[in-house]
């Protein structure tokens, strides 16, 4: 059954098991030419059952592998359901701005919205989609402003 988030807390993982998956990780992607686009990976499962292999599309392989990467360095990882509704509290949480701003966002269409009764809800893929737009244009914005200063002679 999925669930609309679930987070995964590094501790679960003892030191030595974080310490394997980086080696395993630095096997697998050393096997792929170093950064290049993953392919499919093919995963064993182990269980009281038995074994089973799992062959994961390209789609899937990159985003798990960064996933059990983030994971393996001691970063707490969430994985969500794209389509998940958010109340615009949530949606605010999420990018980490009031209601009010991401109340003006909605009435402005930065991020789609539609109304359920009075209130309005938006997916999550839209909140996450806005928030990797605004990330975009902050580094955009940053180097930009690098570059200026160089030829200000202001940054060396």
């Amino acid at each position: 059954m999925p669930t609309s988030e679930r987070v995964i807390d590094p501790d679960a993982l003892s030191e030595e098991e974080r310490s394997s998956l980086r080696k395993q990780l630095r096997r697998i992607l050393s096997g792929v030419g170093g950064g290049e686009r993953v392919g499919s990976v093919s995963l064993q499962v182990e269980g009281e059952g038995g074994e089973a292999t799992l062959s994961l599309p390209d789609a899937a392989a990159g985003p798990l592998l960064d996933l059990l990467s983030d994971l393996a360095e001691g970063r707490a990882v969430s994985v969500s359901d794209a389509d998940e509704e958010l109340t615009t509290r949530e949606a605010a949480e999420l990018l980490n701005v009031s209601r009010p701003h991401l109340t003006q966002l909605l009435k402005e269409g930065e991020i789609p919205s539609h109304k359920v009764g009075s209130h309005h809800r938006v997916y999550r893929r839209d909140v996450l989609a806005y928030k990797a737009r605004r990330q975009e244009e902050s580094e955009e914005a940053m180097q930009k402003l690098t570059r200026l200063s160089q030829e200000l002679g202001l940054y060396d």
